[in-house]
């Protein structure tokens, strides 16, 4: 089997969503996903998109829909109230945590954080309560956070994604296609297995 890269943000409620299946999926099939953080606001204005939650009307729909999902998946959600999330800091962080072999752990709990807990993390002390709280080394990731090199990955990774055609996230891309959207799993699944 092919595999699966998923380009995701913490900041999206539907990478969110996304995440809680290819749990599911990883277990079904004993294969693992490969996780790509990227930058969705930079992959935006790279894209001239406006994001759907910032647009009102969608807006509105759109906290409708993920509801709709993660009661179709029985995931616990909820729409984060301080949304739009500023996500550059937490997609660095999940940068660090790759480096540091700490990369599942820190994403599943940086999605909890935004979409079941509703945590703030604009405000730069909860993003700091939230780090020293959950991660093996808190000092490590302070001292890592401004480097330019993972200033730099998060960027070139978000060019990269926009260079193969990827306009948004969730999206998954194997065997040179991308799908995107969070109930496109089951696709990128099928031509995994072509």
């Amino acid at each position: 089997m092919k595999k699966i890269d998923f380009y995701f943000d913490v900041g999206s409620p539907y990478s969110y969503l996304a995440h809680t299946q290819i749990k599911k999926y990883e277990k079904e099939y004993s294969e693992k996903v490969n996780y790509m953080p990227v930058l969705v606001g930079g992959l935006h204005k790279l894209s001239g998109i406006t994001a759907p939650g910032l647009i009102p009307l969608k807006a509105k729909y759109l906290i409708k829909d993920c509801k709709l999902w993660a009661d179709k998946y029985k995931v616990k959600y909820q729409f984060n109230r301080y949304f739009p999330i500023r996500t550059v800091n937490l997609m660095r962080a999940c940068l660090i945590a790759k480096q540091e072999n700490y990369f599942e752990k820190f994403v599943d709990k940086a999605f909890y954080a935004v979409w079941v807990d509703s945590l703030n993390m604009n405000d730069e002390q909860v993003f700091l309560k939230f780090l020293k709280n959950e991660t093996p080394d808190p000092e490590l990731f302070s001292i890592k956070f401004n480097d330019d090199i993972i200033k730099k990955e998060l960027i070139k990774r978000t060019n990269d994604c926009f260079e193969k055609g990827i306009f948004g996230v969730p999206t998954f891309f194997v065997n040179g296609k991308f799908f995107w959207g969070q109930d496109r799993l089951e696709f990128a699944l099928n031509e995994a297995k072509k």
